[in-house]
């Protein structure tokens, strides 16, 4: 015989009514009923005794009639928790989820890359990395650019280093902030809907579908392996079918604002911990390269590499048939700090020296001395300096004193030259007297004195930097080249149900939504018809 127990809470009591075959329904407060078949063993004990009279249900809660041990009656059960609840941790979490959301906002994103392209645009049209006095002079207080704009604009939030400066990489912080909150509460969420997929038992279901057809005489199977040909991933249960392809075009969302935050994390590396320098050196004499590069930013650490030498082997120049300099080159060599030559290379433009993080280009060139004879002796270096003229092109000058070199207006022969080529020579009355090529070995008199040319000296223009951010940049970049093609793919899914001999099938798509009803006739197509009805076909 089988009982039904019934706990009251409101009467502290048990009832028991006597059905063969019943179920035990226990009923706690307000919870579900739990059905379970429970044989219960009565148990009579004498009238006088009654507090002892229970029923034992094994497994079952304690009766709230029952008394414990002290004889005092047991509680009831709570019925909610008293307990009080941390108010803290859903503040925080409603909060979490409103920053989420408001830096997910697209109107917000796009407002913080068109302040970043301002921001950029800015930084090229004012000069970067100049002295505080050129910009007071070209950007005055009393003759402002567009009535407001003066040098304390610039120097107070740092536009004279745009990329480094507060807020720029404030503006690409919030930028990167928003990518990822996007990322999180958009693009993962739908790639998770994507990956989650059930077989469709309704034929109804599937005819609702954005592409519905049927084919009669047709079945499941055939149907699977065409959709196998045709490079869908196909999965199938007793008379249902699930087929899908392009799943990675979900995926790519993803990875483009992957990609952007490598760019901007590379270009913010760039900006705040690289080295740039340069230098004029003459021929034949030597720098080290950390007394050269300056910090770009306080993430700047110099290396081990900052204690090379370098030495300017030699420089020289190729030039056109016109006469003009074509290009120059750099023999330059590397010493470590032992002296060792760790490396030797011919620089020119576009075409530069790398050494363990540290670029060299050739960027300029000038010269800065001649190397003459006279009246037999020598040589001498004279000096040279650069002159002012209109244009683009470059003269230098030097100048031979002859005579009583202690004398207040001291005489001598003016030398002026453009590049290595010719030094055009003028006497002491600033007429011309010639030129001459260095090293020709051809001497020539002027008033009286014998001079040869025996060389011009050259200096190399050298730009030295170290970028660590340039790998992760171009990394970004090829990322993004890859993910924003894979974006491209459509995730296309299809079900299908055996209905007798006819097969319904159905499908959705997120891209080329015109082209899939082509696509997918010409599969449906390729299935063949079954002629009698096989036993295999699940009904």
């Amino acid at each position: 015989m089988e009982t039904l127990l019934t706990l009251n809470p409101l009467k502290p009591q048990i009832h028991l009514l006597k059905f063969p075959n019943s179920r035990i329904c226990s009923r706690i407060s307000n919870q579900r009923c739990l059905f379970s078949t429970i044989n219960c063993k009565l148990t009579s004990q004498p009238s006088k005794d009654t507090t002892k009279n229970k029923v034992v249900v094994p497994g079952a809660a304690p009766s709230l009639s029952e008394e414990n041990e002290n004889g005092a009656a047991a509680p009831p059960p709570a019925t909610a928790d008293s307990r009080p609840k941390k108010t803290g941790g859903l503040f925080l979490k409603r909060l979490t989820k409103r920053v989420l959301a408001t830096l997910a906002n697209l109107p917000l994103a796009l407002g913080e890359m068109f302040a970043i392209a301002a921001l950029m645009a800015l930084g090229t049209a004012i000069d970067q990395g100049e002295a505080p006095e050129y910009y007071f002079q070209k950007y005055p207080e009393d003759n402002p650019v567009l009535g407001f704009f003066t040098w304390r604009w610039i120097l107070t939030l740092g536009f004279d280093h745009m990329f480094s400066s507060p807020v720029f990489l404030g503006t690409l912080i919030l930028l990167g902030a928003s990518l990822m909150a996007c990322t999180y509460t958009t693009q993962i969420p739908m790639v998770k809907v994507a990956r989650r997929w059930s077989f469709v038992h309704s034929a109804n279901t599937i005819r609702k579908m954005e592409f519905a057809d049927s084919l009669p005489k047709a079945s499941i199977q055939d149907l699977g392996v065409v959709l196998s040909g045709a490079g869908y991933e196909v999965f199938m249960k007793g008379p249902s079918l699930y087929a899908f392809k392009g799943l990675a075009g979900r995926f790519a969302p993803i990875g483009v604002h992957l990609a952007l935050l490598l760019i901007m994390s590379g270009g913010t590396l760039s900006a705040t911990g690289s080295f740039k320098g340069s230098v004029t050196v003459p021929q034949g004499l030597n720098f080290v390269m950390g007394d050269v590069l300056g910090p770009n930013g306080f993430l700047s650490t110099p290396t081990e590499a900052f204690n090379t030498e370098v030495h300017v082997n030699r420089f020289y120049m190729d030039y056109y048939d016109s006469g003009e300099v074509s290009q120059f080159h750099t023999d330059l060599s590397l010493f470590d700090i032992d002296g060792k030559e760790v490396m030797r290379k011919t620089i020119s433009v576009n075409d530069p020296l790398r050494y363990e993080g540290i670029t060299i280009y050739q960027t300029d060139w000038s010269i800065s001395a001649l190397q003459v004879m006279k009246d037999g002796e020598g040589p001498f270096n004279l000096a040279v300096a650069p002159l002012t003229v209109n244009g683009d092109k470059k003269l230098y000058g030097s100048f031979l004193p002859v005579g009583n070199t202690d004398s207040p207006n001291v005489k001598g022969i003016s030398m002026l030259l453009r590049d290595l080529q010719s030094v055009v020579l003028y006497d002491e009355d600033g007429k011309f007297a010639g030129v001459r090529r260095p090293n020709s070995k051809l001497p020539i008199e002027i008033n009286g004195t014998k001079v040869e040319i025996v060389d011009a000296i050259g200096s190399s223009g050298l730009d030295m930097k170290t970028d660590p951010g340039v790998p992760i940049v171009y990394a970004g970049f090829g990322a993004l080249m890859l993910t924003t093609c894979i974006s491209y793919l459509s995730h296309t899914q299809i079900w299908a149900l055996q209905d007798g001999t006819t097969v319904v099938v159905g499908g959705k798509t997120n891209r080329a939504k015109i082209e899939f009803p082509e696509e997918m006739n010409r599969v449906l197509d390729r299935v063949p018809e079954i002629n009698e009805p096989s036993d295999a076909i699940c009904g």
